[in-house]
């Protein structure tokens, strides 16, 4: 049932440098954009919900 030559993703170790490297770019974007602001924030829920609505809409007339 398990095949130990085929090892799986969940058993490799994660590789440090590659957890470093996507620290680093997060924090290079952070210092030079800066937190996302309050209407960025409304922006992004209002899309979410419009698509969902948009979806539900497609479900009931189809």
């Amino acid at each position: 049932m398990f095949d130990n030559n085929n090892p799986n993703q969940f058993n490799r170790l994660p590789d440090p440098d590659a957890a470093k490297a996507k620290f680093d770019v997060n924090q290079r974007k952070l210092h030079t954009e800066g937190s996302p602001g309050f209407w960025s924030e409304v922006s992004n829920l209002l899309i979410a919900v419009g698509i969902i609505a948009a979806i539900i809409i497609l479900i009931k007339i189809f």
